[in-house]
């Protein structure tokens, strides 16, 4: 259809369209304009005057003759005018035009008339293919393969597929930077667009817009493969503390499969941990399967999340996926501040006692200035009740507020608090009591501005009775990990279904912007739901409010049997997910923490001292430890950028899982991150979405000046490189007079006014 329509374009106004879309309009007038105007006008009285003195002829009539011939008249001053079309076009061999072939993995995949999209990518850019030969009667050719970077290529037979990654930003800005200063007329992409380098395409773009350089993009591949499932992204948190089990979601994308059955299986190094059978659903482009990983041992696991292939699948290379998952050993140690005796502190503490991930240090107020302190490392920990410095704070990871009022704390003690969240980045829990939030006067507080709940200004009667509340899990809550009671997600709600009711004592206001509700309590004499645990994310940390005063109910109801760990489990998967994303002294992280044997990463550390004030003047260096056990030393610098912030580059050379260890020196003090790791994966990043991304590469090619072709299409090409602003061009002028489309007009006004004549007989 495209072709027959340039061809139709190209008979009746004499050039394709591709001129008309780059050329300026202009008017040269054959006479000056003045006088045309002067004959246009004198024309129009002439015709009015004319039709004004026939005789026998209606109004109607008039008009229609009339207008016929003042369009006939006025197309052939138009005429006079000379309509020119100027446009800038490159000198034949004295520019350069840069041809980047997509190189990724992705591109190995067949669905190319039976072939890969490779092969097809070499037969239409060969060296001596019909397309690379009329291309190069104009310009120079330098060609560039890309997949993470783009590098020099002598032409396609260097291709392999092994790209891992397609990155389209670095290798438009790569290919730019190498021909800077040179007279880059235009840039050719030949590639599918799985673009997944997490670049800033729209700055790549604009560069080249500002030097005037268009791009042409050919896409290659299937826009929407006929029958396929792809294992598209898989959500999982990259640590958790050591025996505890996690939630992995694989969302995987739906093409002409409905109803179908598949298994969804993670293995962990090498060995399934997990499989489920899902029922693909009958509409809808995606499904979302949840599943349940086990507890593990410490260590850093390889995890492929993998759906079993269909019958007939038109790819299964994106089938499976693959991510990093660091199991850290414990124990994370977590204050917890009470002010007066009650069982939410003892069944509690009780409740997570036997885990040695977590430990939960006790601080309850027993008298006025004495204290009770449990699980301290030392005789002189917590002594004087409440940390008074950020060091003393700082060392624990997470810190849960009882029923404790707020004059128990000094001002410099709450901003403590809220900046133990905000930059410490660690986890602040508060429960409900007689003493707790509102009814501890904890309004306008530093602390109240951290919570997820806007706290009442008025407080509850003290004198009325507990407000019954049957908890339930919200739809955010019926998938989150902390709350998963049971084996599956089915069991997991119908044991919530039969927890007994518990009670609040406090008045609590509506969730904050951005706060997310997992638990409601219901009311049975209104059956209104308010907020019962809710969290939010508060700087580099997370915080939380659990507005009941006796979850230790769960433990102690007559309706619950003695061996029942359903309150075990609740308060060690809640801590548990309330410390683990928690940040130590020193961290480390690869960007991207996912790539391709031989691709390179940026190493980032961010160092703080004990009070996790950010630190500029350390020595810190990577020690990475490869698959094969090779150690690396990488020196890291500090980013001017920011504050506490280092960084330097590594390039994995080996597939498997690196484990990074970050170290800082300060003098005579050194300090240690723990383990993180870095996914050197060379199954191909860009396989999970690798159908033909048009959309993409047309908005390149808009944004640029340039123009978008389907393979199928692109011998169309060399005819439009030509006309560019880029690089050594000639200004040339087209006229438009004696375009054919002007004497099909005139001649079909003429024509009609004769047909009018004639059909309405007049002379």
């Amino acid at each position: 259809m495209g072709a027959a329509f340039e061809a139709v374009v190209q008979f009746l106004f004499k050039y394709p369209s591709r001129v008309f879309q780059r050329g300026d309009f202009v008017l040269s007038p054959v006479v000056p304009p003045f006088l045309l105007a002067v004959i246009a006008l004198a024309g129009i009285g002439l015709v009015v005057f004319m039709y004004r003195q026939v005789k026998g002829v209606g109004v109607l009539d008039r008009v229609v003759l009339g207008a016929l011939r003042l369009a006939a008249l006025l197309l052939v001053l138009g005429c006079l005018l000379r309509p020119t079309v100027v446009l800038s076009s490159a000198v034949p061999q004295r520019n350069l035009l840069a041809v980047l072939l997509d190189d990724s993995r992705s591109m190995r995949l067949k669905d190319v008339d039976g072939g890969t999209r490779l092969a097809a990518e070499q037969q239409l850019l060969a060296d001596s293919s019909a397309l690379v030969r009329r291309l190069s009667e104009r310009f120079a050719l330098r060609f560039f393969r890309f997949g993470a970077d783009a590098h020099p290529a002598t032409g396609t037979s260097v291709l392999t597929g092994n790209g891992t990654r397609s990155d389209l930003a670095s290798a438009l800005n790569s290919t730019r930077e190498e021909l800077a200063g040179l007279p880059l007329s235009g840039v050719i992409v030949m590639t599918d667009g799985a673009d997944n380098g997490g670049g800033d395409i729209g700055a790549s773009l604009l560069a080249l817009r500002a030097r005037r350089v268009p791009v042409y993009t050919i896409g290659v591949g299937q826009e929407r493969f006929t029958r396929d499932i792809a294992v598209e992204r898989v959500a999982a948190p990259p640590s958790i503390l050591a025996g505890a089990s996690t939630i992995v979601e694989a969302v995987i994308s739906l093409r002409g499969v409905r109803g179908e059955k598949t298994t969804v299986s993670v293995e962990a190094n090498g060995r399934i941990v997990t499989a489920e059978e899902t029922t693909l659903p009958e509409r809808g482009d995606v499904a979302r399967v949840r599943l349940r990983i086990p507890a593990m041992a410490p260590g850093t696991y390889r995890l492929a999340v993998k759906a079993k292939a269909l019958d007939k699948e038109t790819v299964v290379e994106n089938n499976e996926l693959h991510t990093v998952l660091e199991v850290r050993p414990g124990p994370a140690r977590i204050l917890y501040v009470e002010g007066e005796p009650r069982p939410e502190f003892a069944f509690m503490r009780r409740a997570v006692a036997s885990d040695s991930s977590l430990q939960v240090v006790g601080l309850m107020r027993s008298a006025e200035k004495k204290y009770l302190r449990l699980g301290v490392r030392d005789s002189m920990e917590l002594v004087t009740g409440f940390p008074t410095s950020r060091e003393e704070l700082f060392q624990y990871r997470g810190i849960i507020i009882g029923s404790i009022e707020a004059s128990f704390f000094s001002g410099e003690q709450m901003r403590m608090i809220s900046e133990f969240v905000n930059a410490r980045g660690g986890g602040l829990l508060a429960l409900g009591g007689r003493s707790a939030f509102a009814e501890g006067d904890f309004n306008g507080t530093p602390i109240s501005d951290v919570l997820p709940l806007a706290l009442d200004r008025t407080k509850a009667d003290t004198g009325a009775p507990p407000t019954v509340l049957k908890v339930r899990p919200t739809q955010a809550g019926l998938i989150h990990a902390a709350l998963q009671l049971r084996g599956s997600e089915a069991s997991s709600a119908a044991r919530w279904d039969s927890l007994p009711p518990l009670t609040s004592v406090n008045r609590l206001g509506n969730p904050r912007s951005g706060a997310t509700v997992l638990l409601s309590g219901r009311v049975p004499e209104t059956n209104v739901d308010v907020p019962v645990l809710t969290f939010q994310r508060y700087g580099r940390g997370v915080s939380a409010i659990l507005g009941v005063q006796d979850s230790w109910l769960w433990k102690m109801d007559t309706s619950i049997s003695v061996d029942d760990q359903t309150f075990n489990t609740f308060w060690r998967q809640l801590l548990r997910w309330l410390v683990e994303a928690v940040p130590d002294q020193v961290d480390i992280a690869a960007v991207p923490g996912r790539v391709g044997p031989g691709e390179s990463v940026t190493l980032r550390a961010h160092v703080n001292d004990s009070a996790f004030v950010d630190v500029n003047n350390a020595l810190v260096s990577a020690h990475i430890t490869s698959p094969t056990g090779r150690v690396t030393d990488v020196p890291l610098e500090w980013s001017l950028r920011e504050d506490g912030s280092y960084t330097g580059k590594f390039v994995p050379d080996e597939p498997g899982v690196y484990t990074m260890v970050a170290e800082s020196r300060r003098g005579r003090d050194t300090t240690r991150s723990v383990p993180s790791a870095l996914l050197a994966d060379d199954q191909g990043a860009d396989v999970e979405q690798a159908e033909l991304r048009s959309p993409l590469l047309r908005r390149i090619a808009q944004e640029t000046g340039g123009r978008y072709y389907p393979a199928s299409e692109a011998g169309r090409l060399p005819d439009d490189v030509v006309f560019t602003d880029a690089g050594v061009t000639v200004r040339d002028a087209r006229d438009l007079w004696d375009m054919p489309i002007v004497f099909l007009l005139l001649a079909t006004l003429l024509g009609a006014e004769w047909a009018y004549r004639r059909w309405r007989g007049l002379a």
